[in-house]
């Protein structure tokens, strides 16, 4: 078909409506518009209402001494929030402020404005947050975000059921050969020692590699997946049930709750997990309810610190406006009020007493090890493909069809 004739002042007219409108949603997509309220609005991930309610903690923490404080704050759920953010913060009417995971930060720089300046122009001492969790939130020597939280992987266990096996409950310095034998006591009448998630992280897996001083980057920033110290740690783990029988292989498809389930339930008496479940586990088990450092082969165990931060968008019209609203959200007042309202182990180690309030003073003394003998759990860009091909495969490892070694050996591989 021959499209129709225009008048040449027609063509003219729509040539130029048609420049225009180019240049107009090339504006919109390079996000150069201004959104005059950037700098009062967070993109973030509101997987659930807890989500929601740990958000707003923040807000009305910093309105009890500055009334006139706004931050909206709106976003996906989890697992579609770093794909989305990038979309997100590029566009004309992007939020000012984003929160990311120090172990995700790599992911996001290029969205994310360096802090280092503003952070030199207010006078923001990084020395009172986390090490680690700073460290976590640095890439090329730049500091993308300011922590809120300090999380480390710890194993809960049930008290009751240590002291119903005759067992002595774990310290400090509890060591793989005794955590064996704990497993092997608490093992018998159709329950199970461990409960197993089929996750690299928080999780048997990467806990027992990073007791053993085992990184998923090395030194140089490369993948290290392969080393003698992360796999012989992944394969006690797949041990757990491939051999001595401590734990239930899982399915790729299990969600979190089923091993947290066989937990709280009494199925298992133990489970690896974050500082983020203290609450949840508590709400079942009670005083019963036990926190101890991962077991390592010398009993000095690392903690693997993860947590999250605000940072900054790269298309915030006002980035000075934005990090004052920062300052005050991660102010040492507002991030113990939060630890302590919402059970988050706090960035600030002053504050760490309102997340102590109430719990027995050895899982306080667990966590406290944690955080002081901790490291970052840095990951490259493509992190994500690699926790979603481990959760794939890693049910061979536990059933025993396949090695550990095998395994991330092809998880180094594919992801180059």
């Amino acid at each position: 078909m021959t499209p129709p004739s225009f008048p040449r002042r027609a063509f003219i007219s729509a040539s130029l409506l048609s420049g225009t409108a180019a240049a107009l949603l090339s504006a919109c997509s390079s996000g150069k518009s201004k959104n005059n309220n950037a700098p009062t609005q967070m993109f973030t991930w509101v997987s659930s209402e807890s989500d929601r309610a740990q958000w707003q903690a923040f807000v009305d923490a910093v309105k009890e001494t500055d009334s006139s404080f706004k931050l909206d704050f709106s976003g996906p759920s989890y697992n579609d929030y770093y794909t989305k953010a990038k979309t997100r913060m590029t566009a004309a009417d992007a939020p000012g402020i984003l929160t990311t995971q120090a172990a995700r930060t790599k992911e996001l720089v290029g969205i994310m404005e360096p802090l280092n300046d503003l952070i030199k122009k207010h006078g923001v001492d990084t020395s009172v947050f986390n090490k680690a969790m700073i460290e976590g939130m640095t890439v090329d020597g730049k500091i993308y975000a300011l922590p809120y939280d300090a999380e480390p992987c710890v194993m809960f266990y049930n008290r009751q059921s240590f002291k119903a096996a005759g067992l002595k409950e774990p310290t400090t310095k509890y060591t793989y050969a005794q955590f064996l034998s704990d497993m092997k006591a608490l093992t018998a009448g159709g329950k199970v020692g461990m409960a197993i998630k089929p996750n690299l992280m928080d999780n048997a897996p990467g806990a027992f590699a990073y007791a053993n001083g085992a990184t998923a980057l090395d030194d140089k920033g490369n993948l290290s997946l392969t080393s003698s110290a992360f796999v012989s740690s992944v394969q006690k783990a797949f041990d757990l049930a491939a051999v001595n029988g401590y734990a239930k292989a899982p399915s790729a498809s299990d969600g979190d709750e089923v091993a947290q389930g066989a937990f709280t339930s009494g199925q298992a008496a133990a489970i690896i997990d974050g500082p983020w479940m203290y609450a949840t586990f508590a709400e079942q088990l009670n005083d019963n309810l036990g926190v101890c450092v991962i077991p390592s082969d010398s009993g000095q165990a690392i903690g693997v610190i993860q947590g999250s931060g605000f940072g900054i968008g790269k298309n915030c019209p006002d980035k000075d406006a934005a990090f004052k609203n920062i300052m005050k959200l991660v102010s040492p007042e507002v991030i113990g009020k939060v630890a302590r309202t919402r059970g988050t182990v706090p960035s600030i180690g002053s504050q760490i007493d309102g997340w102590a309030e109430g719990k027995p003073a050895g899982n306080v003394e667990a966590i406290k090890f944690l955080l002081d003998h901790g490291t970052a759990l840095v990951t490259p860009a493509n992190w994500n493909q690699i926790v979603t091909s481990f959760t794939q495969y890693c049910p061979e490892g536990y059933r025993g069809s396949r090695t550990a070694a095998d395994i991330l050996k092809d998880l180094q591989e594919s992801a180059g």
